[in-house]
């Protein structure tokens, strides 16, 4: 346990970003499963609308430095290879 006082402001601090990043990556997640659920039912036109509320997620995700800016880059091509393929 820390014991000074500014070593114990760091650990709550370093708790709220932890709070703030999961719930980032889960809304992420989250979007990305709506899409992946449109490509596989073979909806065409819902997969697009869902990847298109997605994307900028990623991109904002990896902006704010929670994801690294390739990985971002990697998770909406490949999303948008598989939507293109459906469509």
């Amino acid at each position: 346990m820390a014991n000074l006082s500014s070593s114990k402001k760091m650990v709550r601090k370093i708790t709220t970003r932890t709070a703030r990043n999961k719930s980032h990556i889960t809304n992420m997640r989250g979007l990305i499963k709506k899409v992946e659920e449109a490509i596989s039912s073979g909806n065409a036109e819902e997969a697009n609308t869902a990847l298109k509320k997605a994307q900028p997620k990623i991109m904002k995700v990896a902006q704010k430095g929670i994801l690294h800016k390739n990985t971002a880059a990697r998770k909406v091509s490949r999303l948008a290879k598989k939507v293109k393929n459906i469509s």
